[in-house]
């Protein structure tokens, strides 16, 4: 048995395209993340602004608005989303043994694989931008009862 040759087929270039762009597209989801964390940066620091310039346009030029649990609420709110987006968009440093490819997870406090940085940093950036869009528009629903 052991001098039997394993017959095998070449991978087809189809097949090699295909992982390559698997590939690519785990590299590529940390600038996903990224793109989507610009987006949400956007809204983050536009929304507050349109809100007072609403109020100003519908309540005149003395609007004033009470401030109250809601109003306290809907700008605490924003403000922490605004936070996570720019702590998802800020380099983190990550530790990474080159030399390996995947990591067991047990072992990541001794170092990331390569493939295991590119999840990991994109999960990363996930959950801030997750937490932070639910804050946001919580902030914005919060909003929608200071008008009243």
């Amino acid at each position: 048995m052991a001098g039997k040759a394993i017959p095998t087929i070449p991978v087809s270039e189809n097949e090699n395209l295909l992982r390559k762009k698997f590939y690519e597209n785990i590299a590529a989801q940390s600038d996903l993340m990224d793109k989507l964390g610009e987006r949400l940066l956007t809204l983050e620091l536009g929304i507050p602004g349109l809100f007072a310039t609403v109020l100003k346009l519908t309540r005149g030029e003395d609007a004033t608005l009470p401030i109250n649990i809601t109003l306290n609420l809907a700008f605490a709110l924003w403000l922490i989303a605004l936070v996570l987006t720019l702590m998802a968009l800020t380099p983190k440093k990550w530790k990474v043994d080159e030399d390996l490819l995947k990591q067991d997870p047990k072992k990541f406090s001794e170092g990331l694989g390569i493939a295991d940085f590119f999840e990991q940093s994109a999960l990363h950036k996930r959950r801030l931008l997750i937490a932070s869009s639910l804050l946001f528009f919580a902030g914005v629903f919060s909003a929608m009862f200071t008008l009243g």
